[in-house]
């Protein structure tokens, strides 16, 4: 079961890091974070599936702590959203006592949809936005 994981992960992020994501990128009103590379400090966008409740927005990393903006996160927790178009900055918390399965019947049907079908280990993020 490990090496189907395993296998999963790499061809599903080769995937999403160079087709899906920079085609999705591009979109004017696809929900992205910005977090900022651990290493390089730059800024790194990754589109994302969440919602806004409040003043904080909700959404589910389908790999967890191996996902590199999750690991972003984890060095530095000060992100950006972009929501509707416009962008909001918050502080970003990794939830691993949250249930994400049932964080994900709360979020988008569709993206919720494939993180439930790719993901091999869910992490619920919530972002507390300060604007």
């Amino acid at each position: 079961m490990g090496r189907d994981r395993d296998l999963r992960f790499r061809v599903v992020t080769r995937v999403q890091r160079y087709l899906a994501n920079p085609l999705t990128r591009r979109l004017p009103f696809h929900t992205l974070v910005e977090t900022t590379g651990r290493t390089s400090g730059l800024p790194r966008r990754t589109p994302v599936g969440g919602r806004r409740v409040g003043r904080a927005f909700w959404f589910v990393s389908e790999y967890g702590e191996k996902s590199q903006y999750v690991r972003n996160i984890q060095a530095d927790p000060r992100v950006r959203v972009r929501v509707g178009g416009r962008w909001h900055h918050g502080t970003a918390h990794l939830l691993p006592d949250d249930d994400p399965r049932a964080r994900l019947a709360s979020l988008p049907r569709m993206n919720s949809a494939a993180v439930r079908l790719v993901g091999t280990n869910l992490l619920t993020v919530r972002v507390d936005l300060t604007d």
